[in-house]
């Protein structure tokens, strides 16, 4: 960005800054505008709009010279090397929301950083103007934004292991193929006889559209936390991050599909497995994780992970096979899936999760192969913005984390065997007991 367009928004910045006050006084006062104010509203009105048409024809001018690669007239073009900084020259997260805050006060310039990099030209927020950082609200710097999606992307977190595209546009369709090997359709081989006609076959191929869905977390912030930066390096993201992770989490395994992914629980694909015969209430024994596992899809073994409640970990502490344990806490996992804090059950890894169901209860002990769940998420990862009139009546600055996503089981039903009559599926879990 040349010296002069960033001048030049700062200029039209400061105008819409002015019209705000006005407006605002007004508003906070219960009463419509004087004469004298409409009229110094609509000059300022004026000027921003000739503000407008100032940073346009400069934004279009460079455009220009970049094409033909010719130096400015007024001369050369001054950049600013926090530009390519992803913090754009912030020290943390929290000093950015202090400038935010500042830039709204009454006497103060507007961080010349705020400006990098179009951060303060986002979409409009609540009907304000779009070029005004603090109507259409300042853009949180892409590493600070980064910074938030990798904290959702927790020890615990389920969106790693679906298998995930990211795209840019809004949605993607997949093509599928349900059939087996040893199904009755699809792609087929048959031994060939001498001088006999092949038997030809073909895919069956069905299409699976996913379309993005937008999980928003809105913080409104008091003035008195936007003055300690220290505490909303840590509280905030930390904050944004859990709630978010959690929302993605439940979608992936329960999501209902009204305005939210379809989850693979609640999906025609689940197989749930009965209790022992006999079997006593409140009680987990080996076979019913034996079993559990036998009716995994082939080659999911090593992709899947139990999901389970806090409250079945004393049960697992007392299971054995012979005089060899069957759960061992605290060792890491394997097959390259992400290290569980709760070690492994039967070789895979352990998730203690609220998102399971109680003990005893069906679906307090799940197996899953997440690979079977298919997932889309928007480029870029969060987008984070701010605004500082929606909520201004309480002194509060409101800070908004968006995090798109959609995604869905690639099977529709479980597989049928080859031999036998208990069905296969990568989702799995155990009935109430």
């Amino acid at each position: 960005m040349s010296k002069q367009l960033r001048e030049l928004q700062a200029r039209k910045s400061a105008l819409v800054k002015e019209a705000r006050g006005l407006t605002d006084r007004v508003a906070g006062e219960g009463r419509d505008m004087t004469d004298e104010e409409v009229a110094a509203f609509d000059a300022l009105r004026t000027r921003i709009d000739a503000a407008s048409a100032a940073v346009d024809r400069e934004a279009a001018l460079i455009a220009d010279e970049a094409r033909i690669g010719v130096a400015s007239a007024i001369g050369p073009i001054v950049t600013d090397n926090r530009e390519a900084d992803p913090k754009r020259g912030f020290g943390s997260l929290g000093e950015f929301m202090q400038a935010v805050y500042q830039a709204d006060k009454p006497g103060q310039s507007i961080d010349a950083r705020l400006l990098l990099g179009g951060i303060g030209a986002a979409a409009p927020v609540n009907f304000g103007n779009e070029a005004a950082g603090q109507d259409g609200g300042f853009l949180v710097p892409p590493q600070f934004s980064q910074e938030i999606f990798k904290l959702s992307l927790g020890e615990d977190s389920l969106l790693p292991l679906t298998d995930n595209v990211e795209i840019s546009g809004n949605s993607m369709a997949f093509p599928k193929d349900e059939t087996t090997p040893w199904g009755t359709n699809g792609i087929r081989a048959y031994w060939q006889g001498e001088a006999t006609s092949a038997v030809a076959t073909k895919p069956v191929l069905g299409l699976a559209t996913l379309r993005l869905k937008k999980l928003m977390a809105l913080v409104p912030t008091t003035d008195e936390l936007l003055d300690d930066a220290n505490a909303l390096s840590t509280y905030l993201p930390e904050k944004v991050a859990l709630s978010i992770r959690w929302k993605t989490n439940e979608s992936i395994l329960f999501g209902a599909g009204n305005g939210v992914p379809v989850g693979c629980m609640n999906a025609g694909a689940i197989v749930t497995v009965a209790k022992e015969s006999g079997q006593a209430t409140q009680t987990l024994v080996p076979q019913n994780l034996a079993k559990m596992i036998a009716r995994l899809p082939p080659g999911s073994f090593t992709n899947a992970v139990w999901i389970i409640n806090n409250d079945v970990l004393p049960a697992l502490f007392t299971l054995s096979l012979g005089n060899y344990p069957i759960y061992l806490p605290m060792a890491a996992a394997v097959g390259g899936i992400q290290v569980s804090p709760y070690g492994t059950l039967l070789g895979r890894p352990v998730f203690v999760s609220q998102h399971a169901n109680t003990f005893s209860s069906q679906g307090d002990v799940m197996l899953v192969d997440l690979s079977y769940y298919q997932t889309i998420t928007k480029a870029g990862g969060m987008q984070t913005a701010t605004s500082m009139h929606l909520y201004f009546d309480a002194d509060l600055t409101a800070f908004r984390t968006t995090f798109r996503m959609d995604g869905q089981s690639k099977i529709a039903s479980p597989i049928a065997p080859a031999k036998g009559s208990n069905t296969l599926s990568p989702y799995i879990q155990l009935a109430a007991r």
